[in-house]
Order: C-alpha cells, then sequence, then structure tokens
C-alpha cells in the first residue's frame, strides 16, 4: 500500500470515527434509552464530545513530532471540524430544550455566565471552521494564522464552560483540564528538547500534580472542600481511576511511545 493511499483511508476513517458519537446519540434516541431527560442527556453528550475531538485536535501536532510522520497535520482540519460540529448541535439542542425561542435563549445567555462562555466559544468553533479551508488560508496569508491560535483561547472558554456546566462531579471536567494542561507544557518546551524520553517523563508527572492542584482549587474555591481532602483521594488507590490517574497514565503511554520510536530508528539506522 502506497504512503498516499493510507493516508486517505486513514482520513475516511477519521471521517467516519467522529459521525459515531452523533450516530450512537441517534440510535439511543430513537430506542428509548436517552433517560429521563433525554435531551438534557444528548446535551451532556455532545458536549463532552465538542471538547474530546477539540482536545484529539490539538493533540496532533505533538502526535506529528512525536511519530515524525508530517502527513499526520491533514487529520487536524477534520478533527477540528468534527469538535466543531458537536459543538454547533450542543447549543442546536440547547435552543431545541427552550422550543426554539430565540429570545429566551438570548436572554439565558446573557443571564447566565457559564452560558456566555459557552456561547462565546462556539462562536470562535464557528470562525475558525468557516476559514479552516485551502482559499481562506490563501486570503488572509499570515493572519491566518493568527487567526487560529484563537483555538487555545477557545480550549479554555470550553473548558470553563465544562466545570461550570458539571456542578457537582467535574472528574471529567478535571481530566480534560490535565490533558490540556500537558498539552500546552508540551508547546511551551524548546522544540530540540521536547520529544526527548526524559523530557516527557517530567511532563509525566508533572501533568498529573497539576491537575489535582486544580482538582484541589476547584472543589475547595466551588464547595468549600479542604484541599487536602482532594490531594488524599487522589493518593488513594483505592478510589482509582481518579482525573489524575488518568492523566498519568496519558502521560506515561507518550512515554512509551517515544522510546518504541527511538528504538525503531535505532534499529533502522544505517550500521544496526
Amino acid at each position: 500500500m502506497s504512503p498516499a493511499t493510507r493516508l486517505s483511508l486513514i482520513k475516511h476513517a477519521v471521517v467516519v470515527l467522529s459521525l459515531l458519537p452523533a450516530a450512537e446519540l441517534a440510535l439511543r434516541w430513537q430506542m428509548g434509552r436517552m433517560g429521563a431527560r433525554p435531551t438534557t442527556e444528548a446535551l451532556l453528550w455532545t458536549g463532552d464530545w465538542a471538547v474530546t475531538f477539540l482536545l484529539i485536535t490539538l493533540a496532533i501536532t505533538p502526535a506529528r513530532a512525536l511519530f515524525d510522520w508530517p502527513p499526520l497535520i491533514t487529520l487536524r482540519r477534520r478533527l477540528g471540524l468534527a469538535a466543531a460540529g458537536y459543538a454547533v448541535l450542543h447549543v442546536t439542542l440547547y435552543v431545541f430544550d427552550q422550543k426554539w425561542n430565540l429570545v429566551v435563549v438570548a436572554l439565558e445567555i446573557l443571564k447566565r455566565f457559564y452560558l456566555t462562555i459557552g456561547f462565546a466559544a462556539v462562536l470562535i468553533f464557528i470562525a475558525l471552521s468557516i476559514t479552516s479551508t485551502d482559499g481562506w488560508q490563501r486570503k488572509l496569508r499570515r493572519n491566518w494564522k493568527r487567526l487560529h491560535y484563537l483555538v487555545y483561547p477557545l480550549a479554555v472558554l470550553a473548558l470553563i464552560h465544562f466545570f461550570l456546566q458539571s456542578k457537582a462531579n467535574v472528574s471529567d471536567a478535571v481530566m480534560a483540564a490535565g490533558l490540556f494542561l500537558w498539552l500546552m507544557l508540551w508547546r511551551l518546551l524548546p522544540r530540540d528538547i521536547r520529544n526527548r524520553p526524559p523530557v516527557l517523563i517530567g511532563l509525566a508527572i508533572a501533568t498529573p500534580i497539576l491537575t489535582v492542584i486544580v482538582e484541589a482549587l476547584w472543589y475547595w474555591g466551588s464547595k468549600g472542600v479542604p484541599p487536602l481532602r482532594i490531594v488524599e483521594a487522589s493518593l488513594d488507590p483505592l478510589l482509582f481511576p481518579r482525573p489524575a490517574h488518568i492523566v498519568l497514565i496519558a502521560g506515561l503511554a507518550v512515554v512509551a511511545a517515544a522510546l518504541l520510536v527511538r528504538i525503531r530508528l535505532w534499529r533502522t539506522a544505517p550500521g544496526a
């Protein structure tokens, strides 16, 4: 199989996989397996997947550098459009839940902070999606890259919305924040060292610690829970998996991948 054919198959697979959550949602709704409040369940489902695909999109750049496979970057647009699609569906379901009354929707967005920042995130999603084409890239030139740096504040807004709408249980939001921290810290490192296994091990250790701090500060600020209780819970093996545990596993998986890549390069090097 030629590299071009393999890449084409991967692109098609990404499109199909990105549609599977929506297909599952439609099937569950059709079969009446959405609980007592199906619209609320669908809102949570689409919001979760919007954040998931956004994080996967941000992970493409580290993955391309780690595996030294430049064509991987061509998947980023499809994944970003998938994230935007779920975000737009998320808003559409909210409007549906308000019986398509746009006046009520507008007033709720203005009145409730978590809706305000969520709506702002969707507007950025739409702007980045519209300008993601090659035509807009040629038209905007250098400004295209500047515009698409908005993906970072977009991610921050999406995560804050995730925290605020999660209310009592913010475990998924904390996990998403921890993974986002890893992706941002990796980008802040110098290019010549950020894929070295010792550096990745440092990231794998530091990011879960920061994740625990984020979780502790959230529960302390919003619920008055003493931060030490969150730290103790994260260190308790009986409470596995906690958000920090998932972030640690993800970081160690990246370390393992980096080591495998280095072993492969060593074996294929001339004279090996």
